[in-house]
């Protein structure tokens, strides 16, 4: 009987977002029953961002107007646009326009408002700002941790939700590389930008990206200038702060409220409407019309300056594991398998791997948990009592029991070759993580090639 060892991702914040954040959010803004509303009730799907800083408090204006109804449905940019194409929403919102998708072709893309695309870390963190350059190497991985940025000597765990199912990581990969489905270095994976900003607040070494709107008013995190100038509604409008995208309604003209769902997407025109988008620090489209002419030559210009250029996208989908998220390239596994090979990355990918063989195992086994403490076991099939198990911790792995000689003796060590993880390492040697981590006081698991790691207590 053999016990396959098992990963606990580093991510398990992020892989308790992807559970928590399945079920949509919903929010149904009603008018007061004062007024009566004379259309139907109309769903808006989308992200979180559009739906907090475009949609939720013009809504309110619309209902009050007496034009009826919306019921917001906020989760991600993917789930409003697939909702849109199976009939089960008549506008969804979006932070990115239409990727030229086959699937996309049917739906109206209509710009609504301007929003600064921001990069968060946590309010302790010392750095105040970022250049378009170190924002660019950071999520290629050139860039690792703070200290190479002014900060203290603390890595820097990128946080990012899949592009392009995501529109604000869509839009910021396309600045900053000249394409939204561009794999980066940001093993963090969450569902939408609410779920990240949560988790931004808990780590004082994370970055990831939201909109203006969504944070301007969220004093856990903190928003990054970047070539430095910091991203207010002021410098949204006139330009200076250069990481802008445009906000988007996404309509079908097969809906069967097609008709009143375009009359919302025009009520965004109007002064009610426009002054519900300013309170939330976000620009009206038809007020921004220096931005639109200036767009490409901006676009050209960050591009230029990160040496990066515009690439052609493809809209197939990438190979893939199964996703929380319906969308082309989107996955952990295609973004990870084509990321830049940091060492950030490479662990990511390592991991991936490890958990792919773990899935495959689990698939064709029978596991008994009896007498077990913990989580995350895989056994063959032949596995049945307890007394087959060893400890389970929080650590990371569960070692198998093997011959005493397969074990690492006291004195032994290990110097770290290109490729390794302190996972794959502590599986080698049958010890656990947590125990490496004692021994060689380490602070996280990241371990470099050519460092020397001792695999006992005894030295």
């Amino acid at each position: 009987m053999s016990v396959r060892p098992v990963r606990l991702l580093c991510v398990a914040l992020a892989g308790s977002c992807l559970i928590g954040g399945l079920a949509f959010a919903k929010t149904s803004h009603h008018a007061k029953k004062a007024a009566t509303p004379s259309g139907p009730v109309l769903v808006w799907r989308g992200d979180v961002t559009t739906a907090r800083g475009v949609v939720s408090d013009v809504a309110d204006a619309w209902a009050k107007g007496g034009h009826g109804h919306i019921d917001i449905q906020s989760f991600n940019t993917a789930s409003g646009l697939d909702a849109i194409r199976n009939g089960s929403a008549d506008v969804a919102g979006s932070a990115r326009g239409s990727n030229g998708s086959a699937a996309e072709a049917g739906l109206v893309f209509t710009p609504v408002a301007w929003d600064g695309l921001v990069l968060i870390t946590h309010p302790n963190n010392p750095v105040h700002g970022l250049t378009l350059q170190q924002a660019h190497d950071i999520y290629y991985g050139k860039i690792t941790n703070w200290s190479q940025v002014g900060g203290p000597n603390l890595p820097i765990d990128v946080y990012a939700v899949a592009s392009p199912g995501d529109g604000v990581e869509y839009s910021l990969r396309r600045l900053l590389f000249g394409r939204g489905n561009q794999p980066v270095a940001a093993p963090r994976l969450y569902v939408n930008t609410a779920k990240l900003e949560e988790a931004v607040t808990l780590d004082p070494g994370a970055l990831g990206a939201s909109t203006l709107a969504g944070v301007s008013r969220n004093s856990k995190v903190r928003a990054l200038s970047i070539d430095g100038t910091a991203p207010t509604a002021a410098s949204v409008a006139n330009g200076s702060y250069k990481l802008v995208t445009p906000i988007y309604l996404v309509t079908s003209p097969t809906s069967a409220h097609a008709a009143q769902a375009q009359a919302f997407v025009d009520f965004m025109a109007t002064d009610a409407a426009k002054s519900a988008l300013r309170q939330h620090a976000i620009l009206p489209y038809q007020d921004g019309s220096e931005l639109a002419a200036q767009d490409s030559s901006r676009r050209a210009a960050i591009l230029a300056e990160v040496g990066a250029r515009a690439v052609h996208e493809t809209t197939a989908p990438l190979p893939s594991t199964a996703a929380p998220i319906a969308a082309p390239g989107a996955t952990y596994a295609a973004r990870a398998a084509a990321a830049p090979t940091s060492e950030r990355t490479l662990e990511a990918k390592q991991a991936l791997e490890a958990k792919r063989e773990q899935e495959k195992l689990a698939a064709a086994s029978k596991p008994s948990l009896k007498g077990v403490q913990g989580e995350a076991t895989t056994v063959d099939a032949a596995a049945s009592h307890g007394k087959d198990f060893t400890r389970v911790t929080s650590a990371a792995y569960v070692v198998a029991s093997k011959s005493k000689g397969s074990k690492a003796g006291a004195g032994a060590t290990y110097k770290v070759g290109k490729g390794d993880t302190l996972f794959s390492i502590a599986r080698e040697h049958s010890v656990e993580v947590a125990d490496l981590r004692a021994w060689n006081h380490l602070k996280g698991d990241s371990v470099k090639p050519g460092q020397t790691l001792r695999l006992s207590a005894h030295q």
